[in-house]
């Protein structure tokens, strides 16, 4: 096999990878849980921090505006560590476990209903077998000696 051939078969084998089903379904799951991750970005910074940026400033915290942003331990050597952010990047991941978790648990449960249905449809019965050529010979002869 020559190098264009070798070339289009492994063309054609990319083709039938990246066409199939499941990969594209993969895109799109990729894609849907970047907006995803947008919405829960979104809702930590915009929600969720403001409401701790609150809470440290009725406990007598450092400036209020800067939220989870103002927690920071300086050491001796007066090297700032903003551990504020850490948290931040916890509690959005936290969310995100939390949503997907829930997603994929209400997910199971649906298609687990959907098999058991499934599973529980009564089969049609089968329908009667077809005569024979002889039963259907026997059934003309019969009939034809009723008349």
């Amino acid at each position: 096999m020559g190098i264009k051939g070798k070339a289009s078969s492994l063309i054609e084998e990319f083709k039938a990878f990246a066409f199939k089903g499941n990969i594209v379904d993969m895109a799109i799951g990729v894609i849907i849980g970047g907006a995803f991750g947008k919405i829960v970005t979104s809702f930590v910074n915009d929600i969720v921090m403001p409401s701790v940026t609150a809470i440290i400033a009725m406990a007598g915290g450092k400036d209020a505006g800067e939220g989870l942003k103002a927690l920071s331990i300086t050491t001796a050597s007066g090297v700032e560590i903003p551990y504020g952010n850490f948290i931040g990047g916890i509690v959005d991941f936290l969310i995100v476990a939390i949503v997907v978790f829930l997603v994929m648990k209400k997910f199971l449960g649906f298609m687990q209903n959907m098999r058991k249905q499934e599973e529980a449809k009564p089969a049609e019965p089968p329908a009667p077998p077809e005569p024979s050529n002889e039963e259907k010979l026997l059934t003309e002869i019969r009939d034809l000696l009723k008349k």
